[in-house]
């Protein structure tokens, strides 16, 4: 289906508004290329807020522009679509259709100069931006504001943008300034911060013992430097310091100090609900994160034996949470910022290929350690 007949079938916003009313506190993937019959008639019933896409959901722009127009029909409104496209080894539209991004450290990698890797950085936002407009997205789950510690574990490391929280802060609004101006929102993650995680939260729980004052002036800094972002996503991750028992996705008093020290006010999303770190049925983990104070859960595989179990957790999106939901999306910018897409790519790749010619001098080697 041509991009343009496909976009003109979209559920209008002005006899939406109704149905989004309707939406529950969910965001669901799907299992393939294209709905199933099945997945339709759950979707019209469960009434998600939004999707969100996978590798398994990605083949070509033509097919991903049909998947995200089927999507929306199935909820009747023009209900938000996500996507993981961080780059580097999280990047879910990738070639031989889209071009591959590189991971967030390869910014300042690249020119060993944080105001440079800025330009860097915002340029590679916008790209991306280019990218998901065209084909239905309109929400990317980046920038990563983590900041690694030594000997942390390698789930962020090179996702992170910097090894400093000023840095990181810095590259991240670099990303999130190229994002809105293309029209897609960011979501900032993992609050309050995922870099000091010694365990993968996709396969256990992680724990983190460093004090208040540590976290604060770490790993909570790029979180409060950009409390204005429209959505966040929380970490699967226990702060002794915060909670000694419940993940901050779970912990009422660290979805607390997110709103009210870190200063956070937009749309908070929880992490991915099949995640290892949580524990219970999916019922369970859908109700401790809401209750928690997440506005809106995330089931990212699509099965949907466990979509039912987590529609039975979730209720209708009100209130603060369905104000926040409408501000969110309040923000995108429906004309995007004017791109000359040929010489942003080219101008994109010729400033990461610096990092070819740097890698073999020992400036690069000195700012990776």
């Amino acid at each position: 289906m041509p991009a343009a007949s496909a976009r003109r079938s979209r559920p209008a916003a002005a006899t939406a508004w109704c149905d989004r009313a309707l939406t529950t506190a969910a965001i669901y993937g799907c299992s393939g290329l294209v709905l199933t019959g099945e997945e339709r008639a759950f979707f019209a019933d469960a009434r998600p807020w939004g999707f969100i896409l996978f590798r398994r959901n990605v083949d070509s722009p033509e097919q991903v522009l049909r998947l995200t127009d089927a999507l929306r029909h199935s909820v009747g409104w023009d209900a938000p679509v996500l996507v993981d496209q961080e780059g580097g080894r999280v990047q879910r539209l990738g070639p031989p259709h889209w071009p591959k991004y590189p991971p967030g450290d390869a910014y300042l990698k690249a020119t060993n100069d944080p105001l440079t890797a800025r330009e860097l950085a915002r340029l590679g936002g916008r790209l991306m931006a280019h990218d998901l407009k065209a084909v239905g997205i309109n929400i990317d789950c980046a920038p990563v504001l983590d900041v690694p510690t030594a000997g942390a574990h390698d789930i962020i490391g090179d996702r992170a943008y910097a090894r400093d929280p000023a840095t990181v802060t810095q590259l991240g609004r670099a990303v999130a300034e190229g994002l809105l101006a293309g029209g897609v929102l960011p979501v900032i993650k993992h609050m309050p911060g995922h870099g000091r995680a010694f365990a993968d939260s996709h396969k256990e729980l992680p724990t983190v013992n460093a004090g208040l004052d540590a976290l604060d002036t770490w790993d909570f800094a790029p979180f409060k430097a950009m409390s204005d972002m429209p959505i966040g996503m929380t970490a699967h991750i226990v702060f002794t310091a915060i909670d000694k028992k419940r993940p901050a996705t779970q912990s009422r008093k660290a979805i607390r100090m997110i709103r009210e020290h870190l200063g956070f006010s937009g749309l908070l999303l929880s992490d991915d609900l099949v995640m290892n770190a949580l524990s219970g049925t999916l019922k369970e983990r859908a109700e401790k994160s809401l209750k928690a104070g997440c506005d809106l859960v995330i089931h990212w595989n699509g099965d949907m034996a466990q979509m039912r179990e987590v529609a039975e957790g979730v209720g209708r999106l009100k209130g603060e949470a369905a104000r926040r939901a409408a501000a969110a999306l309040a923000r995108i910018v429906h004309t995007p910022e004017p791109l000359d897409v040929s010489e942003a790519r080219g101008r994109f790749d010729a400033m990461l290929a610096g990092r070819l010619t740097a890698a073999k001098g020992p400036d690069v080697g000195e700012a990776q350690a």
